[in-house]
Formats: structure tokens, C-alpha cells, sequence
């Protein structure tokens, strides 16, 4: 029984001494419960156990000091079953040390277990209530020896349900007054169920224990460097961020500016030869678009209107695109900008084909601005 006990003992102040630094919730106003027990008591010698077994019932106060080790201060009172007037004969109040048998062999994961088991041992103070006619009151010195099955319920684990069977020896009762012994013919079988309720623990909002990871001073500095390291950077990147975003903005004006912009068909004033004379018409597109905008379309009106009312004239539509993408790419783009003003001309203003010519010029350098070189420049040549 003593090697038993010591290996409990060593058992619970190591894991103590590890839970200190891998726990939350182990402070003085953490984990502390309550419980209820009823069930029945009886002698174990010179009696019939279960025919002479009476009620019995008590409550609890528990402070888990870490996972694996408890103390708990238990009250329990018996009914009486003899011919007294008393409703209790019998009360026990005990101070007991609970070790929890799978925490501390099978490791603590952070949460109960659904089943775990309990060894519980202790000492108390028992009062046996005498009719005054038979005897005087007796006190006495007990000892309780027991186990417990705990049933952690629910997701919380607020709540356990336990078996709890037990054997309580009277340690003095008719020893002559000589040191407490255990004596089996002065022991009791005492075999309860039991409710507790664990209340929640401030430090971590929960019910129990949660493991933390224990670090270090160089470590938890190496992590504010690193921190402090990131928010900085963080910090320039929104800089930059801001900074893009006006200048966007920016471009996002002038582009709208330019597309609301009408436009202004220029009579060339030179003459190119003797026979001819050119004018243009610009249609701008949006960025990597081909597609014409209902915005551009009186634009493309104009150049049909006038290859309608001269019949001689003829359009050369040359397409170009700003700088950003590879250079391929936008000599795709530019190319079927000038291909799309060309199919609108001839599907939908039913100007014939021979009359037009477009081809892509790749990226354009008209404009001061990259966003207007997205543009199909349409050039008409009016025969005189």
C-alpha cells in the first residue's frame, strides 16, 4: 500500500512540475468544482454487505492543481437504520487527495477524456450520533481509500458523472485508545454515484485545462523581432500601396477625360499630292479590350457617313496598343482593334471592303500618355 502511494505522490508532483509551464487555468481561482454523491454503506465484516447496506450521501468541494492531482474536502452522512430517533447516526468529513490514473500514465491532451479514472485516498473526522439512553457521541479518525470512474459529458466537459466505490476504515473506534490501525473488521464498503459541476476558469474561458506551449525569454524576443519586423514591412507595403492607388486614380481621370473627349475630324490642309487629301478619326478602347464601346461607336459613325457621301474615298485604319504586356501580345491586340473598326464599317454601315485597309502597328507613340495609345486611327483619303 506505501509503494503504491509513493509512486501516486512522485507521479503527481512530476507532472505538477511540467504542468507549471504547459498549463493554463491552474491558478488559485481556476478549476475548482462541486459534487453530489448518494448511495448506500455498509459494514464488510459480521454482516451481510448488500442487506445491511443504509443510505448514505454527501457533497464536495474540488480544486484541481494539475492534471494529473486534486485536493477535495467531502462531507458524507448516513441514515440511521436502528430504533434511535435520529435521522443521521453517522457523518464523515474527509480531506482527500485525488490522482488521476489515465492523466498521469497516459499524458494530459489538453481536454478530459470521455472516461478517465480517478484513485482517491485521504483521512477525516467521524461522529457516530448515539441515543442518549445507550451511549455517548463518538468521534473518531477514518481513512478512505476508493476509486473513481468519471463520464466527462459534453463538448464543454462541464460536467462528470462518477461511480465511486470505496472502502472507509474507522482508524480508533474500539482500539483501546491505541494508535490508529487499519482493521478490517472496522472498515465499510461505501458505493456511491456522483454528479460534479467544474466551474468555468477565468485565465482561459474554459472548464478544464488547456495546454500551452512553454517558451522561452530568447525565444519570445526572437518573436517580437520578427513581429515587429513584419508590421514594419506591413507598413511600407501600404505606403506604396496608397501611393499606387492615387496615382490610378489619377490615370483613371485623365482616361476618362480622354474618352469623353469628342473628337475632332481635322481637315489636313497640306496637300499630300495633287489629287488627294486626308483626314482623321480616332477611336479609343479599353485596356486589353478589342471590343468597340457604345461611348466610340459615333466616332466609327462619322468615317461611315462620310465614305457614304464620297464614293471615291477610302479608309486606312491602323491599330495600336499602350506598352504594358509582352510585345506580342499587344501586337495581337492592336492588330484586331483595326480589324474591329473594319467589320463594323462593312457589317454594319455596309461600306465596302475594298474601300478599307487595317492592319496593326503594335504599340503606339502618339500620346504623351500610354493609356491613349490604345487607339484605332482611322485615316480617310478624300480623291478631289
Amino acid at each position: 500500500m506505501k509503494k503504491l502511494l509513493n509512486i501516486l505522490v512522485l507521479s503527481a508532483v512530476a507532472l505538477s512540475a511540467d504542468a507549471q509551464s504547459t498549463v493554463q487555468g491552474s491558478n488559485f481561482g481556476d478549476n475548482w468544482s462541486v459534487g453530489f454523491s448518494f448511495g448506500g454503506i455498509s459494514p464488510i465484516t459480521h454482516s451481510k454487505v448488500l442487506r445491511n447496506m443504509r443510505a448514505t450521501y454527501g457533497v464536495e468541494m474540488t480544486k484541481q492543481i494539475t492534471p494529473g492531482f486534486a485536493l477535495s474536502t467531502q462531507f458524507m452522512a448516513s441514515n440511521n437504520t436502528t430504533s434511535g430517533r435520529n435521522t443521521i447516526d453517522a457523518t464523515n468529513w474527509s480531506l482527500l487527495g485525488k490522482f488521476n490514473l489515465t492523466n498521469l500514465f497516459c499524458g494530459y491532451t489538453g481536454t478530459p477524456r470521455p472516461f478517465e479514472m480517478v484513485a482517491v485516498g485521504g483521512i477525516g473526522w467521524g461522529h457516530l450520533f448515539y441515543p442518549e439512553t445507550t451511549a455517548e457521541d463518538h468521534n473518531f479518525m477514518t481513512t478512505r481509500l476508493g476509486m473513481d470512474f468519471d463520464f466527462n459529458l459534453g463538448q464543454k466537459k462541464a460536467w462528470t458523472v462518477s461511480l465511486r466505490p470505496a472502502i472507509v476504515y474507522d482508524m480508533t473506534h474500539r482500539t483501546g485508545g491505541a494508535l490508529p490501525a487499519f482493521n478490517v473488521n472496522n472498515s465499510a464498503l461505501e458505493i456511491t454515484a456522483g454528479v460534479v459541476y467544474h466551474f468555468k476558469n477565468r485565465n482561459n474561458g474554459k472548464h478544464h485545462m488547456t495546454l500551452l506551449k512553454a517558451y522561452d525569454q530568447s525565444e519570445v524576443d526572437a518573436l517580437n523581432a520578427k513581429v515587429n519586423d513584419l508590421r514594419q514591412q506591413v507598413d511600407e507595403r501600404d505606403q506604396k500601396v496608397s501611393e499606387q492607388g492615387r496615382q490610378i486614380e489619377q490615370l483613371n481621370k485623365d482616361l476618362e477625360e480622354a474618352r469623353n473627349k469628342k473628337p475632332v475630324t481635322q481637315t489636313v490642309t497640306q496637300t499630300i499630292t495633287k489629287t488627294t487629301a486626308s483626314l482623321e478619326q480616332t477611336i479609343t478602347f479599353r485596356q486589353g479590350r478589342s471590343t468597340i464601346d457604345a461611348s466610340q461607336m459615333p466616332n466609327v459613325e462619322r468615317i461611315a457617313s462620310f465614305l457614304r457621301n464620297h464614293k471615291e474615298a477610302t479608309v486606312d485604319i491602323k491599330g495600336y496598343a499602350s506598352p504594358e504586356g509582352n510585345a506580342e501580345v499587344n501586337a495581337r491586340i492592336a492588330r484586331q482593334r483595326a480589324e474591329s473598326v473594319k467589320k463594323t464599317l462593312v457589317n454594319r454601315y455596309k461600306i465596302e471592303e475594298n474601300r478599307i485597309t487595317a492592319e496593326g502597328q503594335g504599340v503606339g507613340n502618339m500620346f504623351k500618355e500610354d493609356d491613349w495609345n490604345r487607339v484605332s486611327i482611322c485615316t480617310i483619303n478624300e480623291y478631289k
